[in-house]
């Protein structure tokens, strides 16, 4: 694997149901099974899916005019499959964007519409994807007996 298209973050146990999500980069969050106020992995997958396509059409909107307001709602419904399993449906990005007025703002609304599509279609790599599905593969490193 190239370095410029390998990723990855290490999650290490706090607690029970508690976790600590670490990038290479130094930044950290709270995870948990949701029975506090971190995060839990469904919201992180609804938020990297708002906030890939939020920076998206931000970096694109934003080269016209600064927005006045920037908001994203990411929804979606958790069921319970007896032949699928566990997983999401249903799943929505809403965009609430004002820009100011003038001519500046008149390009970013005109733009906003192209640059969803654009997000959606082709630039956001978490909802392309999701929407493609991608096998995913769980193993046992060992060390999971102690010495």
């Amino acid at each position: 694997m190239s370095e410029q298209t390998f990723r990855s973050v290490n999650i290490e146990r706090t607690s029970v149901g508690q976790y600590v999500v670490r990038n290479d980069r130094g930044g950290s969050m709270s995870m948990g099974a949701g029975g506090d106020d971190s995060f839990t992995p469904v919201e992180l997958l609804l938020a990297a899916i708002g906030g890939c396509t939020a920076i998206d059409v931000d970096h694109i909107t934003s080269r016209r005019a600064e927005p006045i307001a920037f908001s994203v709602a990411v929804t979606g419904d958790k069921i319970r499959d007896e032949a699928g399993g566990n997983r999401m449906e249903n799943l929505s990005v809403e965009f609430t964007v004002t820009f100011p007025a003038g001519a500046d703002g008149d390009r970013a609304r005109e733009a906003l519409p192209r640059s969803l599509q654009q997000s959606h279609e082709r630039l956001c790599t978490v909802s392309r994807t999701v929407e493609l599905g991608t096998p995913v593969s769980i193993t046992e490193a060992g060390g999971s007996t102690a010495d």
